[in-house]
This record gives C-alpha cells, sequence and structure tokens, in this order.
C-alpha cells in the first residue's frame, strides 16, 4: 500500500523535529499526494478541481516541504507565469475539452534545460546567473503542446556533474545542497536531483531529468522513483547544456510506470535541430496497452559481473525481484556475461572532449553581456568566484577537458568507436542476440550514502554505464528499501526497445508496488546494536524490504 495518501495531518513529526506541512486537502484544494498523472487528470475532466488549483496546491506544498520546514532544496526557480498559463487551459479545457493526458498537468524540468520564457537556465552556476534563453528546448515546447505546465526549474549537481572527481551530488552553487526526502542527511544522487526529489516528495506531478551516465536512473533509484533513460536519438537534445554528443539524453523521472510512459510519450519527437532524432519517425503511445502479465514468457538475462556484488543490500533486494519475475512466468538466463569494464577506459576521455566542443558552441551563443561564454571562461569565473563555485570541490575535470584536442582528432574518433563496440555490438546487443532476450536486469544502484562536503559521493557503483555507453535505454522501478532508502531494479536493452522494456517493468512494478512516499526523516533509524557479550540480541527490523 502506498503510505500517505490522503494525509491530513497539518504536520510531520520525524526524529523530533516538526516540519510544516500545507493545510489539509478540501474540496477546492485538491489531494495531491502520490497523486497519478491518470488520476489527476480525471480529476479536472470531472470538475473536482481544476488546472490552477493544482498548480496553487503544489506551490504550498514547495513553500512547505522546499522553501522551509525540510528546506529540500529541490527547487531553483518557480515560473512566474505557472497561474496564468493554468488559468488559459483551463478556459480552453472548457471551451475545446483537453489535448490529451497532460492538459493542465504541473511538471518540473532541470535546470539545464532552456525554457524561452521568465525563468533562467543556469545549470546550477553562477557564471549563467541572469541567463534567459531566447526560446523553449525542443522537449519543452513538446510538453507544453501537451498541455502541461512547466512549474518550475529544479535544482541539479552542478554543470550535472562534470566538473570534479571529488563532488557531492545534488549541490550547486545557486541552488545549495539538495536533500534525499527519505533521510535528509543522504545523498539525492545526481546529475538530476532536484527533479528525482521533486517528484518523490509531490512537489509536482513528474519531472524531467537529463542523463549522461547514471543522471535519471540513480536519483530516480534513491528517491523511490521510475526513471527512463531513452535511446539517445529519441528525445531531442536541442536546447539542453550539454555534455555529450553520444550520450545526453533527456528523460521522464515520476512516480509510477505509466506516468513515466505518459511523460516520454509527449516528450520524443524528431527534430531537425538534433540529427540523433532522424531515426524517429512516428512515437508510440509508451502508456497504451500496458499488460500486467507481460512478463509471461519474457526472456530476461542477469547482468551480474560488475553489477552485482558493491552492495550487498542492494544484491539481496535484486535476488528478491528476480524471484518476483520467475514467479511472474519470466524465463531467466542467470548469469549473461557483459564486459563492464572496457568502456572505462575510454568514456571519460570521450566525454571531456565532446564536454569542451558541445559547452563552447552553446556558450557562444549566450548575450555579449554574460560573464563565461567558453569553457575557459568558466574556469575563470569560477577562480575568481572561488568562495562561492568552489567551497567544497575544485574543477579538475573543467580544466581536464579544456586541455582536449577537438571533435576532429584521430585519437577521439577511435575512443568513440571503441566504446560505442563494447558497450553496443559486443556488449549489449550480443548477449542480447546470444540469449534471445527480452532485457537485462541488474540492481540500478546502492542505498543512498550520507551527504558529504567534505569528500565528496560515496559511490559504490551502478549499472547505468553499459546502456548510456551504447546510447541505449534504461529504466528503473523501485524494487524495495534498506532502513527506509529506496533501490531500484534496472531493466535495460537494445537501442530502441522503449516500449518493451517498459511493459515489464510495468508488469514487475504491478506485481510488486514498493513506491512508497517519503516521510522526511532528518535521518534513518538504525537498530541499536547489543553490548558486547550479550547473550541475545535485541530484536530489529530487517534491513530490507523487498518481498512483493
Amino acid at each position: 500500500a502506498h503510505l500517505g495518501r490522503r494525509t491530513a495531518a497539518a504536520a510531520l513529526l520525524v526524529m523530533g523535529q516538526t516540519f510544516a506541512q500545507p493545510p489539509p486537502a478540501t474540496p477546492a484544494q485538491p489531494d495531491v499526494q502520490e497523486r497519478t498523472l491518470v488520476e489527476l487528470q480525471a480529476g479536472m475532466t470531472d470538475g473536482a478541481y481544476t488546472s490552477r488549483q493544482l498548480v496553487e496546491q503544489y506551490l504550498k506544498r514547495i513553500a512547505a516541504l522546499d522553501r522551509s520546514g525540510a528546506r529540500l532544496n529541490a527547487i531553483a526557480e518557480i515560473n512566474p507565469d505557472a497561474l496564468a498559463i493554468a488559468d488559459q487551459l483551463d478556459a480552453e479545457r472548457k471551451a475545446k475539452g483537453p489535448r490529451g493526458p497532460l492538459h493542465g498537468i504541473p511538471v518540473v524540468i532541470k535546470d539545464n534545460i532552456d525554457t524561452g520564457d521568465r525563468m533562467m537556465t543556469t545549470a546550477g552556476s553562477l557564471a549563467l546567473n541572469g541567463w534567459h534563453a531566447p526560446q523553449d528546448a525542443f522537449l519543452v515546447k513538446r510538453l507544453r503542446a501537451a498541455g502541461a505546465i512547466i512549474l518550475a526549474k529544479t535544482n541539479l549537481s552542478e554543470w550535472a556533474n562534470i566538473r570534479s572527481y571529488h563532488s557531492t551530488s545534488g549541490w550547486s552553487a545557486r541552488g545549495g545542497q539538495v536533500r534525499n526526502p527519505y533521510a535528509l542527511d543522504r545523498s539525492p544522487c545526481g546529475s538530476s536531483s532536484g527533479s528525482g526529489v521533486a517528484a518523490a516528495a509531490n512537489l509536482a506531478a513528474a519531472a524531467v531529468g537529463t542523463e549522461t551516465d547514471g543522471s535519471i536512473v540513480c536519483p530516480a533509484s534513491v528517491n523511490g522513483l521510475v526513471g527512463i533513460k531513452p535511446t539517445v536519438g529519441l528525445v531531442s537534445r536541442s536546447g539542453i547544456i550539454p555534455i555529450s554528443r553520444s550520450q545526453d539524453t533527456a528523460g521522464p523521472m515520476a512516480r509510477t510506470v505509466t506516468d513515466a510512459a505518459i511523460l516520454l510519450t509527449a516528450m520524443a519527437g524528431r527534430d531537425p535541430a538534433d540529427a540523433a532524432t532522424a531515426a524517429v519517425s512516428a512515437v508510440p503511445d509508451y502508456a497504451a496497452n500496458l499488460d500486467p502479465n507481460a512478463l509471461r514468457g519474457a526472456r530476461i538475462g542477469i547482468s551480474r559481473r560488475g553489477h552485482f556484488g558493491y552492495s550487498p543490500d542492494s544484491d539481496r533486494i535484486a535476488e528478491a525481484a528476480i524471484r518476483v519475475l520467475k514467479q511472474q512466468g519470466a524465463v531467466i538466463v542467470d548469469p549473461v556475461e557483459l564486459d563492464t569494464e572496457r568502456t572505462d577506459s575510454c568514456e571519460l576521455s570521450v566525454l571531456l572532449t565532446e564536454f569542451k566542443a558541445g559547452l563552447n558552441d552553446y556558450l557562444s551563443r549566450l548575450g555579449p553581456d554574460m560573464p563565461a561564454r567558453s569553457l575557459d571562461e568558466v574556469i575563470a569565473f569560477n577562480v575568481q568566484r572561488r568562495s562561492e563555485e568552489m567551497p567544497y570541490f575544485e574543477q579538475e575535470l573543467f580544466e581536464e577537458a579544456a586541455a582536449k584536442k577537438g571533435l576532429d582528432n584521430a585519437g577521439y574518433r577511435k575512443q568513440v568507436a571503441e566504446c560505442r563496440r563494447w558497450a553496443g555490438a559486443e556488449g549489449i546487443d550480443r548477449v542480447m542476440r546470444q540469449h534471445t532476450l527480452d532485457a537485462l536486469v541488474a540492481p540500478t544502484t546502492s542505498p543512498a550514502w550520507l551527504i558529504d562536503l567534505v569528500n565528496g559521493d560515496h559511490y559504490l557503483g551502478s549499472s547505468s554505464s553499459l546502456a548510456a555507453v551504447a546510447g541505449y535505454p534504461h529504466i528503473t522501478v523501485p524494487a524495495g528499501e534498506v532502513f527506509g532508502l529506496p533501490v531500484g531494479l534496472s531493466f535495460f536493452g537494445a537501442a530502441w526497445s522503449e516500449a518493451k522494456l517498459i511493459r515489464l517493468a510495468y508488469a514487475y512494478e504491478q506485481a510488486t508496488r514498493h513506491r512508497r512516499a517519503p516521510t522526511l526523516p532528518e535521518s534513518i533509524s538504525l537498530p541499536v546494536a547489543p553490548a558486547r557479550g550479550s547473550a541475545k540480541s535485541a530484536q530489529a527490523p530487517p534491513p530490507t524490504s523487498a518481498a512483493p
């Protein structure tokens, strides 16, 4: 059962700290807690409430939980026109009916995605403070055309976490430190930290993140969400501050598979400004015909090498999930042998080369009054504003990127080809063909670690890299908890197999329903170890909650 639904309490008492909550919902104030897109849309269709009232309720939650109270710091900037847009969409609904499942639905997007409105696009950096993009990113145009309301921009790991080896996920100079709503002293993971926390804490109906390697699926996993990292090219990257033309993509983050699928359908599409989208023709309705029995007969490969073993708790949750897959009729091929190390030596070099070229191109379009219009100028800006921009970690990745040669360099071209080969053709494709698989499965990542601004992230491992380097799709679904901290299960596979992966993930979700609303504790409660030499240990809850 989902906790927190229809909560009527005016305050939330956790770990001795009281955080003010929005007022109880009334007929004029719709209850948005854990409501799905389908439920919210049905309420507006039935006349129970309006889009304006939805926006008002989410803004109250942002005021109570993000700006004060728990101070989640997930929201970088609220759209000052959100209520006016909601009024327009309410009037349109009354006159013509809804455009579709996103009509009047408030969503949030990461602050590295352009909006041609009164909100800034900064990637969390003070170097871009004041930058207003001249037009919407292509995916934002798609969302607005579908009737979605861009409620706010979300905080992120600054520059999408490409600045330092010792960075702290969820920290930016503009927005400060994002906090995990399942334990406020734990990492929200990154770089789509604010998007993950906003969706998890019901600050918006759903969110959009971006990923180069792990930046959607990791924050989705540790925040108890569904996250979809699409095939590179399914969703246009034009209007997104870039890292890598080989690996970058935007994707949905939501509380259910259906909601994520609805958002993906609206975002996807061919864009003349992004050559990677040329392979996209008609976009299917990813939320249509979802079947709770879709696992029956599906062939699932368990990718153990490099994807298990770094976290015993995540392993236990994954093993329980594999048992569920079997119970639901899947044919389990265990293990399948994927080489997770071949791409380690080439991925970062490729990313840094592409980052230099892509960022310089993006920044060159900024107005002449902006303080930084190239990577070199951003580096200089950070040095000049060290106390604000680099109080905790440096910019060694920026400096390494600045020293890279151009995209026409033979060494770079060889590395790109090697990376794509070993992750794609000789990696995921080979294994799936060899075993006639429908998907690969592994734990997404470990439970959230403590926020540590001194030493940076305590990152143990994940299953994100092969799909990221290959440019292939990856979806994570809530699979259980470790002392109240969510852990996700990953489904990944061949290029353009989103529809299949979404169906399989939906069937797993429906069989388990592990999603639980956060309660914003200051920290997790751990069992007290028995005194040395005592005859019996105290009764304590099991560390994992992974049973269906």
